[in-house]
């Protein structure tokens, strides 16, 4: 009975989670315009989002292509600068370390709204131009700290000393720095790039605050003023499934290939 109530635990929350997201993909293959309306099955709206033979095609897809080219710039700044960070922290000892440990964990515990309005009042103090660039440097700003955390486990695992070595070596800093530690570091690094830009993707409270008045969207704020008009644009349900699915192709390719590496490590040590 104690295996069989756990299971239905995990089986629960997995439904919760993901019961949503098969809503979504059900329904995109009808062309109601209201969802939970099944009209029999259709792959209209899929058509309509790759042929533009819709609704407001114009601005949705300026959202898409400003929330991609937002996020992979942010995700990749972030990677940059979260792996430096990273290394600096990790070099830190003692009560500074702790420090500046806490101090990267607060802007993930803080919430958007929070961060939004902050980042919204600084760019206003500064006299900074609001749009694409005060976006992208929001992002970055919250972004970062998930990168230190993604990398900051490989920097434990690894070897201190192969740093020194590849300067003893006859390396510089920088050599030893992208041959030696990059490659040891990229699984994670390139963790913190996925986690980065699916934050970047996601969010919108400090996107919202931050876009300035010059009509610039992203997809989470064009479906929160697609919302407010009354509905939402039903070409969005297959845009949704597709954004799905390609992150979980993405998450699953990554994985395997961890678990390959893992596996030829061992094979490696084992021999």
């Amino acid at each position: 009975m104690r295996k069989f109530l756990a299971k239905a635990y995990i089986w629960l929350i997995l439904v919760v989670m993901y019961a949503p997201l098969v809503f979504i993909a059900i329904f995109s293959f009808t062309k109601s315009r209201v969802l939970g309306n099944w009209e029999g099955f259709s792959t209209d709206l899929y058509s309509n989002l790759i042929t533009g033979n819709m609704q407001g095609n114009a601005s949705l897809m300026a959202a898409v292509k400003n929330t991609l080219l937002i996020a992979l710039v942010a995700a990749f700044v972030s990677m940059l600068l979260g792996t430096i960070a990273a290394i600096g922290i990790h070099n830190l000892h003692g009560k500074k370390k702790k420090a500046v440990t806490f101090l990267n964990n607060v802007p993930m515990i803080n919430p958007d709204i929070i961060t939004g309005v902050s980042l919204f009042l600084l760019f206003v103090f500064l006299g900074f131009s609001q749009g694409y660039l005060s976006v992208i440097l929001a992002h970055i700003t919250f972004c970062t700290p998930y990168v230190v955390l993604s990398v900051m486990p490989k920097l434990h695992s690894m070897n201190p000393n192969i740093y020194e070595a590849a300067l003893d070596l006859g390396a510089t800093p920088g050599q030893a720095f992208w041959k030696v530690m990059v490659p040891e570091l990229k699984s994670g690094m390139l963790s913190g790039f996925i986690l980065a830009f699916t934050m970047s993707l996601d969010d919108f409270a400090v996107t919202f605050f931050t876009r300035g008045t010059i009509g610039l969207d992203t997809l989470s704020t064009y479906i929160y003023t697609d919302a407010r008009k009354g509905g939402l644009t039903p070409e969005l349900r297959p845009l949704m499934t597709i954004i799905f699915l390609v992150v979980l192709i993405l998450l699953i390719v990554i994985n395997l290939r961890q678990a390959k590496a893992a596996r030829a490590m061992e094979k490696k040590f084992k021999y």
